[in-house]
């Protein structure tokens, strides 16, 4: 019971972290920052072994389904334009919106893909 309870608290502290670094990605990118590219690509590859590490020690059996079915929407989601309207107003609430979603699904995507795996190995066992 207790490991559930770290699992929980550090995948709302993984999407916390995706949310603030997409703040402070966004708000670089809309300054025309320098470091831009090799921040971002830190920043995605720290969130993907997060995801890896969530996937393979902190979703339970009743999770599964919410889990991947809320993965593929922030997937999908992040796959298409939604935010776009939002540079109407102002391009650093696009940006924002952009990065946020886009480091969110890069800590979701993986951790979908091993539960998924799992899920399969699971079925071809039985």
């Amino acid at each position: 019971m207790e490991m559930e309870k770290i699992a929980r608290w550090a995948f709302i502290a993984f999407v916390i972290i995706a949310i603030v670094m997409g703040l402070v990605v966004g708000y670089m990118r809309y300054n025309n920052d320098s470091n831009l590219a090799n921040i971002d690509g830190w920043i995605t590859l720290v969130l993907l072994v997060l995801g890896i590490i969530v996937g393979l020690v902190s979703i339970t059996v009743s999770e599964v389904q919410p889990f991947l079915i809320a993965a593929i929407a922030l997937i999908v989601a992040g796959m298409s334009n939604v935010w776009s309207p939002l540079g109407t107003i102002h391009e650093l609430l696009y940006l924002w919106a952009s990065y946020i979603l886009s480091y969110i699904t890069a800590f979701v995507a993986p951790a979908a893909v091993i539960i998924a795996i799992k899920g399969v190995l699971k079925m071809a066992k039985s």
